[in-house]
């Protein structure tokens, strides 16, 4: 029973099995669809509030960061070609223990993540419905909003919302996933088309009103982390500077990670993990550098920051108004593709540590329809509600930390097995190993340091309550179960 114990791989019984239904152009669809999402449809204005023009910079770092980490997936990936992301990777590699704090993390950063594109997409469709003549109550447009004097020392009077749109697009997109993982792809990889020809279209309309005066001052608020200024939607002091809005931006890069939970149900996971990993990294980067230098070239970044929909709210002061609100629709249309990778990713999450004995044995039953239903109902149903009553920045900062967490257990996972196992079959190999893994983890070490306070001490008291529950719930329940695939290796 050591705490680093490490989980040995056994085929699921027949029933427990996940169909392989996916091949190499829908996990390409699956990565494209949850990396371009909130990341650069909405937070953009968030990055641009922390770092001026100099986001661009912030776009980069980020970039770079993530690609050292794909890279890293990548490997780990096709040597172990089972659902679970880094929670498998670590019980395989690192131990129990450590697999569950990641595990944990997971939980925070897929359950975030959904509900930050959630809240993104609620403004979006919010902004349509004015445009057509159609007005929600506010209440039903916002989380609940606290009284108190704002750093402006404007006071901002409480009230309390509940955001509709947000719930309302959680459950449309959990009913699809409930009726099948084939039927899900095909609806995800139309969406995720149609995104890719609105960013497109936002591209060609701004660039040509590219102004290099907006560029000017370059990064008003430094190129570290250490600046403070009052957030512009919230009124809450927070930090500044080019890592600062790194550590924000990096939440654009990450939906890579959702491809690797997919290994199960992917018909050559040796092979098309690789490709699906790497190759959706790419070609989001460049669309996000395209999209990033149009944005900030075309209007003055106070001018879009911190708005629930940046993008459409450029062109409209560049005089474009159909344009920005076919982008605003087209936004509405094609960002729950986020919303659907990562909600499919946590479910097989969930269904994973089920399987181990974590988490209640009854999530892990699948549906008639070979799929994991239960458990998608329960993450649904968990994520509406933070999306009903949080914040963007809040839970995009949160979600940031669980993924940094998972980053650095997976690059770590790469150099323990390059030395405990060198001879092991690796489909796919990190070039320049010794070089790209620790930039992975000491780049993601950094970005944590980034983040806001507030949010560096909400994760210590996540992974705190976490350990609790594993000594208390979950340890104790593995030991009785005895389940041959977490028996030591020799």
């Amino acid at each position: 029973m050591s705490l680093f114990r490490r989980k040995v791989l056994t085929a699921q019984p027949a029933g427990r099995q996940l169909a392989r239904t996916l091949s190499w152009p829908h996990l390409m669809a699956l990565g494209v669809g949850s990396i371009v999402g909130t990341g650069i449809l909405t937070l953009i204005g968030v990055g641009a509030d922390r770092a001026g023009p100099a986001v661009l910079v912030s776009f980069v770092v980020a970039g770079a960061i993530c690609a050292c980490a794909a890279l890293a997936y990548a490997e780990m990936a096709t040597m172990i070609p089972a659902s679970g992301s880094a929670y498998t990777y670590s019980y395989v590699v690192l131990g129990e223990v450590i697999a569950w704090v990641i595990g944990w993390s997971l939980i925070l950063e897929y359950s975030l993540v959904v509900s930050t594109v959630a809240v993104g997409w609620s403004g979006y469709a919010v902004g349509v419905l004015k445009g057509i003549g159609v007005t929600l109550p506010d209440a039903l447009t916002h989380g609940p909003t606290f009284a108190g004097h704002a750093c402006t020392g404007v006071a901002r009077a409480a009230a309390f919302g509940i955001n509709l749109p947000a719930v309302v697009i959680i459950a449309l997109v959990a009913g699809l996933l409930t009726l099948g993982t084939r039927e899900s792809a095909r609806v995800n990889t139309a969406l995720v088309i149609l995104k890719i020809v609105t960013l497109a279209l936002f591209v060609i309309v701004a660039l040509p009103h590219f102004d290099a005066a907006n560029l000017r001052p370059f990064a008003p608020f430094g190129y570290g982390s250490a600046g403070v200024h009052c957030d512009a939607q919230s009124g809450a002091m927070v930090k500044s500077g080019v890592m600062a809005a790194a550590a924000i931006i990096f939440f654009a890069f990450y939906g890579f990670d959702a491809i690797s939970t997919a290994a199960e149900e992917t018909k050559r996971p040796e092979r098309d993990l690789a490709i699906g990993i790497v190759g959706s990294m790419a070609a989001c980067t460049v669309i996000y550098l395209l999209v990033a230098a149009a944005a900030v070239g075309a209007a003055p970044f106070a001018r879009f920051a911190n708005s629930s929909e940046p993008l459409a709210m450029i062109l409209r002061s560049l005089g474009q108004k159909h344009v920005a609100t076919v982008i605003a629709a087209a936004a509405a249309i094609a960002l729950p593709t986020v919303i659907l990778g990562f909600l499919y990713g946590q479910s097989r999450i969930f269904l994973v540590m089920a399987r181990d004995g974590f988490l209640p044995p009854q999530l892990a039953v699948l549906s008639r329809r070979g799929t994991p239903a239960r458990v998608t109902a329960v993450t649904a149903t968990l994520v509406a509600v933070i999306a009903a009553l949080t914040p963007l920045d809040v839970i995009a900062s949160l979600a940031n930390a669980g993924t940094l967490a998972a980053f650095v257990a997976v690059a770590a996972s790469v150099l323990v097995q390059r030395r405990r196992a060198p001879d092991a079959a690796r489909p796919f190999r990190v070039p320049l190993v010794w070089l790209i893994a620790p930039a992975a983890i000491g780049g993601c070490l950094y970005l944590f340091t980034s983040l806001q306070t507030v949010t560096q001490w909400a994760f210590l008291i996540w992974n705190t309550i976490g350990l609790l529950l594993y000594f208390g719930y979950a340890r104790p329940r593995i030991g009785r179960l005895q389940q041959p695939d977490t028996q030591p290796q020799h």
